[in-house]
């Protein structure tokens, strides 16, 4: 497919340098976390900033990709150059570490597509193609099947996948070095703040497509060539019988660059670049570390820095060239050489012989004063770094000097300057949460409101008439599911007879749920999150997701099916994320009430998950086998279109659709939970998830209201 000539980039802003910057890892472990939100303020203006550093705008985006192509062949060479003449002892040092500098990305690949899509944008045609090429790195429809997850095999094969679950545990690794946090750190963060860049996100998206399987990672493919599925691994790759992933980043690149034009094209171009000059100072840098890696002393120096600190607080009384170990533990945070020169002359060691050095033998063991000190991995190291020595140092060692520190990030502003001001109704507070991006204030407000919606849900719950059974047992939802089902089609033909809506009725009825109809999905946008949707109980909620927004088909997405009804009845709506929606004179303001209460819950999936899980049932429940069926007869009696009605009771179905998915996910998630947490956290559970279901249509009156009050004041006081 021809690409777009991309224009040059815009220059570097200019103005102060930040004052103090934030290591790479911890800007990682900010952005993948679910419920994270970046501020505004500087923050975006020192993204651009490391966007735009030293840039070559030359080239059209073919060249760019064939350029990021010839350099991934060129470089992949060089790795596997690097370790073909090694031992393979030594081999398996560099696969090893291979494996772990490369999980940051590799275990998050394609997330910074997942919020690009949002309720406000669901029904746009360039937003649907991005979407269905998250939708392929995320394997949809299957659980643990996205890129990341195909590549955690890896790691558990080469025992160093203690930190990778949840993602973000890895920030705080230190056997990783910080530079191989750099480029996913940045990426994710711009992935955060999708309505600022959007794309510089396809950009660098389609860069990473381009280069395919990261250089370094052909060389762990090579030694370890069965532990996974390589081919998912690879970002370039399609999944299954779909089109090649590359082909649908292109696709979305075109899509985004058409409807907005020029200044598209360029950010575009932006994002590749940097994308591709990132990947090269990182591969260099990772380069450099294998090489260091091959010499024994490199990962025994290294070793022996990690644990300094610890080990400083003893051995006061241990000798060692005339001076406390403590002491030289002290120093070996900062220069481990020193050590490393007085062990190798000390009665601990023997050099070339590891298995007579006590080291590693008498002092670890069961009776030893160092027993557990070590993990049989960190043994493996030392013994490598004794069997190594030609004999005792003659003063400090050569070998082992740490690589130069990592760039930081040059990204200081997590705080926005100002958290802006609250909603000043639900018209604005409904406009306002269409999109991902929000202010501290606006996010609060959605937060609080969520609370009183749930105290609301759960006003006088024990003593209602509940659908939900009492108590949830390990048999499951499903039984209860088709019992509902039929009880839906009881009162469907028990009241067939009954006289339908007016015209006038009908169309009104049709335009107040115009609001809630369009944000199809909205209570589960938080489910788009990388490892909530491949996960066990959010897969299918993404999926569901999915289905809702037509599975990257106009045709078939919901929003636009209601329009065209809508369009039938004489109705011509702004679009959804125009202010003027919201504002719209026709919309009584009662119709944003149960919208705003979907934005606000599906902000947080990880705080409201089981209510979330409970919304969902009732939600995809609440039409099937009765009131679809209903407003199908309504539609038809004057003529207007049934396809929204006819589509949601077959994809809702009991048995194989959305409402099947939904009692399996609250199975999923109150069988993981009885087995981890046991009885007691699973009644606790079992409520939330019921409160959540009530909250599709909670309760009304005075003493209801009151207390969704109280519930919110709380949220806010704890907040």
């Amino acid at each position: 497919m021809a690409a777009p000539t991309v224009a040059a980039a815009p220059p570097r802003p200019t103005g102060p340098e930040p004052r103090t910057t934030e290591p790479a890892r911890t800007v990682y472990g900010r952005v993948v976390d679910p419920e994270a939100a970046l501020p505004a303020g500087r923050l975006p203006a020192q993204i651009r900033a490391e966007l735009t550093a030293g840039q070559d705008p030359d080239g059209t985006l073919d060249d760019l990709r064939r350029r990021a192509a010839d350099w991934s062949a060129t470089e992949a060479l060089r790795f596997q150059e690097l370790a073909a003449p090694l031992d393979p002892g030594t081999r398996a040092v560099l696969v090893r570490r291979t494996a772990l500098a490369c999980a940051p990305l590799a275990l998050m690949s394609g997330a910074w597509l997942q919020w690009l899509s949002s309720p406000g944008n669901g029904d746009d045609p360039a937003v649907l193609s991005v979407l269905a090429l998250y939708a392929a790195d995320l394997g949809v429809g299957d659980p643990r099947a996205s890129r990341g997850d195909a590549y955690l095999p890896v790691l558990r094969h080469l025992g160093v996948s203690e930190n990778a679950v949840p993602a973000g545990r890895l920030a705080a690794d230190r056997r990783l070095d910080d530079g191989h946090f750099r480029l996913p750190a940045l990426l994710l963060a711009m992935g955060r703040r999708p309505d600022d860049f959007l794309p510089e996100i396809l950009g660098a998206d389609l860069c990473l497509r381009s280069v395919g399987l990261p250089p370094a990672l052909t060389l762990v493919r090579a030694e370890r060539p069965t532990v996974t599925r390589w081919e998912t691994v690879d970002p370039a790759t399609g999944r299954g019988t779909g089109p090649d992933a590359t082909e649908l980043a292109l696709t979305a690149v075109r899509r985004v660059a058409e409807r907005d034009g020029e200044d598209a094209r360029v950010r575009v171009g932006t994002g590749f670049r940097w994308a591709l000059a990132a990947l090269r100072e990182w591969t260099e840098r990772l380069y450099d570390e294998l090489v260091a890696a091959a010499d024994p002393a490199f990962e025994m120096a290294e070793l022996m820095r990690d644990r300094a600190r610890e080990g400083a607080v003893y051995h006061h009384g241990f000798p060692l060239e005339g001076r406390p170990l403590a002491d030289w533990l002290k120093e070996c945070q900062t220069d481990p050489r020193p050590l490393l020169g007085a062990l190798s002359r000390s009665r601990l060691v023997r050099p070339g012989d590891p298995g007579r050095s006590m080291l590693v033998n008498g002092l670890v063991g069961e009776n030893g004063q160092m027993f557990r000190v070590f993990s049989p991995e960190d043994l493996d190291v030392v013994r490598r770094w004794i069997g190594s020595l030609p004999g005792p140092a003659a003063g400090t060692p050569e070998g082992g000097a740490a690589l130069a520190p990592s760039r930081p990030l040059a990204l200081t502003a997590w705080r926005a300057e100002s958290d802006g001001r609250p909603p000043a109704d639900l018209r604005e507070a409904y406009h306002l949460l269409l999109n991902r991006t929000d202010t501290p204030a606006v996010r609060a407000w959605a937060h609080e409101y969520a609370h009183g919606w749930l105290g609301r849900s759960r006003h006088g719950m024990d003593d209602a008439e509940m659908p939900l059974p009492r108590q949830w047992t390990p048999r499951g939802l499903r039984p209860w599911l088709v019992d509902m089902h039929d009880r839906h089609s009881e009162a469907f033909e028990q009241g067939a007879e009954q006289e339908l809506p007016g015209r006038e009725a009908l169309v009104d009825s049709t335009v107040q749920l115009a609001p809630l109809t369009l944000i199809d999905g909205a209570w589960i946008m938080g489910f788009t999150d990388y490892e909530h949707a491949s996960s066990e109980i959010g897969h299918s909620l993404f999926d569901t997701y999915w289905d809702e927004l037509g599975n990257g088909e106009v045709d078939l997405n919901h929003p636009l099916i209601y329009r065209e009804v809508l369009t039938e009845m004489g109705v011509d709506l702004p679009p959804t994320a125009a202010r003027a929606f919201a504002e719209w004179e026709g919309f009584r303001d009662s119709s944003f009430e149960l919208p705003v209460y979907w934005l606000s819950i599906g902000r947080f999936p990880q705080t409201f998950m089981p209510e979330v899980l409970g919304l969902n049932l009732a939600m995809e429940l609440s039409g099937v086998g009765g009131t679809y069926r209903r407003a199908r007869l309504a539609l038809k009696e004057y003529g207007f279109s049934t396809r929204f009605v006819d589509i949601h009771n077959t994809v809702d179905n009991v048995a194989t659709g959305h409402s099947a998915w939904a009692a399996d996910a609250i199975d999923t998630y109150l069988s993981s939970l009885l087995v981890s947490q046991g009885a007691g956290a699973l009644d606790a559970a079992w409520t939330r998830v019921r409160t959540g279901y009530r909250s599709l249509n909670p309760p009304t009156g005075f003493r209801a209201r009151q207390a969704a009050r109280r519930a919110a004041r709380s949220a806010g006081r704890a907040r």
